[in-house]
């Protein structure tokens, strides 16, 4: 099928696949069947926060917590939830004593400061919380997108790092089988 050409509101052209509203629906179907397929094994999952700075209270400070967005597997660059519902990746914090301020270098002390703020939301010792990380809309805006996710030529793909964009179901299916059977030693 021809692409066809569509002017946006800001007058650029953009090429749309008359495929592309197909491929964003097999998108949504693909990410909640991996959902399921992870959840019916119980697989690993990790938790997803967001970090609160809180304000003073009568000028007291208080201190930086996570608060949880729920939970969510890691595949990659993607966090896919029960739901299908998908997030970018951004920092993830083993929780572990954050110790004290040391001195160290900045990106030390900022792990240090997000352990502590990990303990401070109330997640357990030992859990992987990932933060900074932003919700992927299933919709329109995948299409020739610049995220992880995109929908381009009436498919929908992901870009991890710098390797060249693989099909999505191809992506879920290798990584959820990396998620299930780990190799060994992992």
């Amino acid at each position: 099928m021809e692409a066809r050409l569509e002017r946006s509101p800001y007058d650029a052209t953009v090429a749309v696949h008359p495929d592309d509203p197909a491929a964003i629906e097999l998108a949504r179907t693909a990410l909640r069947a991996v959902a399921e397929r992870l959840a019916a094994a119980h697989a690993r999952d990790e938790a997803l926060a967001e970090h609160v700075e809180p304000k003073p209270v009568l000028g007291i400070p208080r201190r930086p917590r996570m608060r949880s967005l729920g939970r969510a597997w890691r595949l990659g660059a993607l966090l896919v939830q029960a739901d299908g519902s998908v997030w970018r990746t951004g920092v993830s914090t083993r929780v572990t004593e954050p110790g004290r301020p040391q001195h160290h270098t900045a990106s030390v002390e900022q792990r240090r400061a997000w352990r502590a703020a990990a303990l401070q939301g109330g997640f357990p010792m030992g859990e992987t919380v990932n933060h900074g990380i932003e919700p992927i809309p299933l919709d329109e805006s995948l299409v020739d997108g610049s995220g992880p996710l995109v929908v381009r030529d009436g498919r929908a793909w992901v870009r991890w790092g710098s390797d060249a964009p693989l099909p999505l179901e191809r992506y879920l299916d290798d990584l959820a089988d990396l998620l299930l059977h780990p190799p060994e030693g992992a």
